[in-house]
C-alpha cells in the first residue's frame, strides 16, 4: 500500500535526471514511474524544478561521542548531516572515549546514539597493533569497515600501525569481507617532532610552516605500501582523504592491475589551495594538508578520470580552544575541518566550474560511498527496494556561510563568508522528513545501520 508519492521535473534515478515519480511505501521506494503515472487520490509531494536526488552517504565522519562531546556529538553531527542533505554517515573509530577498537567499545558507542539520530549512522572499527582478534566480533556486531593510521593519529589510545600490523589485520579482513580504510601518511617519512630541523625557527603562524611539516612524500610512500599489501592479501583497501596528486600514478597502476584498491578525496582539497590559506587561520588545518593550486587542479582531473572514486567530508571537529583560534599557531592546533553540512554545496560549487553534472556529484557522494561500506542498493540510489533517503535541493540557489548558523557543535569552519551554490530545501530519511529549510531539523528518526 503506497503511503505517498514524491515527484518532480528533475528526479535522479539510474544515472539520469528526468520527470519522474517516486512511490514511497513503509520507508522504501516501492517503484519509480513516469511523472504522470500517478492515479488520483494518492498523496503527492510536488518538487517542481528542484533536484530530487539520493541522500548523500558520508563514509568519513568523526562524531567523538562518547567522551568528547564538547568536540561533536550525535545530536549535532546528525543535525548537520540532515541540513546538508546527508542521510547516512559512517563514524570513525577514534576521538571518542573509548576508541572503537573492541567489541565492548563498539557497544558503548552504539548505546550513546539512543534518541539522538536525525539520520542513519554506521560504524567503523579501528585496526591498531594487536587487536586483530577483535575484528570478527565487531563485524558480527555491525561494523562496516576498519580504519588504521600509518602515522600517529593524535590520540594516544589509537596507536598507528606498522607494516606487519597491517598484514595481520588484512589476513583477518580477508575472511570477514569488509574493507580497510587507511590514513596514508607514513610515520618514517614525516619530520620528527612534527617539524624539520631546518624549519625550527619558522613562524608557527605561517601556513607554509605547517605544510612543510606534512610532505607529500609521506603520503606517496604510504600509498605505495598499501597497494603492495592490498595486492598481497587481496583485501579491499581504501585510502581516505587523499591530498597528494603525485600519488595518482601509483593509484592508476594499481587500478590497471586490478588491485582491490580505492581512493577518496574531500571538499577541502577540491575547493581550497595552500596559496590562499591566511597565516594564523587554523580553521584550515587538516592532515594531510591542503596543498597547492596545481595539486587541486590535478585532483579534479583524477576525479574526472575515475582514479579518485568518491568525495566525502572527513568532518573532523574540535573545540575552539583546541583549534588555537586566538594564537593562530598551526603547529599546536588540532587538525581537522568541519564541513559535514556544507559538503554538497562545496562540491557542487566547484563541479559547476569544472563542467561536471549533478549525476557525477551523486555518483561521487551518494552511490559510491554506499557501495564502499556494503550498503549498495539500500542507500545512495533512488531505485526500487532502496530506502527512501532523499535530498530535495536547488542547485542554482546560493547562500552565504555563517559558521554561527551551522548545526555543527562548534562555530569553526574555513568557509565562513563564502557564497556557495546548492541550497538544501528538504531531506527525507526512509520517507520521513527530517529537515526543512524553513523549520530546521524536525525529526530524530535515524537508526544504526549495518550491511
Amino acid at each position: 500500500m503506497t503511503d505517498f508519492v514524491i515527484r518532480g521535473a528533475k528526479v535522479l534515478s539510474k544515472g539520469t535526471i528526468a520527470k519522474r515519480a517516486l512511490w514511497i511505501d513503509r520507508g522504501k521506494i516501492e517503484k519509480v514511474t513516469e511523472f504522470d503515472d500517478v492515479p488520483a487520490g494518492l498523496p503527492i509531494e510536488e518538487c517542481g524544478e528542484l533536484v530530487v536526488m539520493p541522500g548523500l552517504v558520508d563514509s568519513h565522519v568523526h562524531i567523538n561521542e562518547p567522551g568528547r562531546e564538547e568536540w561533536e556529538g550525535f545530536l549535532t553531527a546528525t543535525a548537520a548531516a540532515a541540513a546538508g542533505g546527508v542521510t547516512t554517515i559512517v563514524d570513525m573509530p577514534l576521538n571518542s572515549i573509548p576508541t572503537t577498537i573492541s567489541l565492548a567499545a563498539l557497544e558503548t558507542k552504539r548505546s550513546a546514539t539512543i534518541g539522538k539520530l536525525a539520520v542513519d549512522v554506521g560504524f567503523t572499527g579501528g585496526l591498531v597493533p594487536g587487536n586483530q582478534d577483535e575484528l570478527a566480533g565487531m563485524v558480527a556486531a555491525g561494523a562496516l569497515a576498519f580504519k588504521c593510521f600509518l602515522a600517529p593519529s593524535g590520540i594516544d589510545e589509537f596507536a598507528h600501525v606498522e607494516e606487519e600490523d597491517i598484514r595481520k589485520g588484512m589476513r583477518a579482513l580477508t575472511k570477514l569481507g569488509v574493507p580497510l580504510f587507511a590514513h596514508a601518511e607514513l610515520a618514517s617519512a614525516l619530520p620528527p617532532e612534527g617539524i624539520a630541523p631546518a624549519d625550527k625557527a619558522a613562524n608557527p603562524r605561517a601556513y607554509a610552516t605547517y605544510l612543510a611539516s606534512r610532505p607529500r612524500t609521506a603520503e606517496d610512500q604510504a600509498i605505495e605500501l598499501l597497494i603492495a599489501l592490498s595486492k598481497e592479501q587481496s583485501v579491499r583497501t581504501h585510502v581516505v582523504h587523499l591530498s597528494s596528486a603525485t600519488a595518482l600514478p601509483l593509484v592508476r597502476a594499481a587500478k590497471d592491475a586490478r588491485v582491490p584498491f580505492s581512493v577518496e578525496t574531500c571538499p577541502h582539497y577540491l575547493h581550497l589551495s595552500a596559496e590562499n590559506v591566511p597565516d594564523g587561520a587554523t580553521a584550515f588545518k587538516c592532515a594531510p594538508p591542503i596543498r597547492e593550486e596545481s595539486n587541486r587542479v590535478a585532483l579534479w582531473d583524477a576525479l574526472r578520470e575515475g582514479l579518485i572514486d568518491q568525495v566525502v567530508t572527513d568532518h573532523s571537529p574540535s573545540s575552539l580552544g583546541l583549534k588555537c583560534i586566538d594564537s593562530g599557531d598551526f603547529m599546536k592546533a588540532w587538525g581537522g575541518i568541519s564541513s559535514l553540512q556544507l559538503g554538497l554545496a562545496l562540491v557542487h560549487t566547484e563541479s559547476k566550474k569544472q563542467g561536471r553534472s549533478i549525476v557525477d556529484l551523486s555518483r561521487w557522494m551518494s552511490e559510491r560511498p554506499a557501495e564502499l561500506v556494503g550498503l549498495r542498493g539500500k542507500k545512495g540510489v533512488l531505485e526500487q527496494g532502496a530506502d527512501a533517503d532523499i535530498v530535495v535541493w536547488d542547485p542554482e540557489a546560493t547562500f552565504e556561510v555563517d559558521a554561527k548558523k551551522l548545526e555543527h557543535k562548534n562555530p569553526i569552519t574555513p568557509y565562513s563568508g563564502e557564497r556557495l551554490f546548492g541550497r538544501v530545501e528538504r531531506t527525507y530519511l526512509r520517507g520521513e522528513r527530517v529537515f526543512e529549510r524553513e523549520r530546521g531539523v524536525i525529526g530524530r528518526k535515524g537508526a544504526v545501520v549495518s550491511s
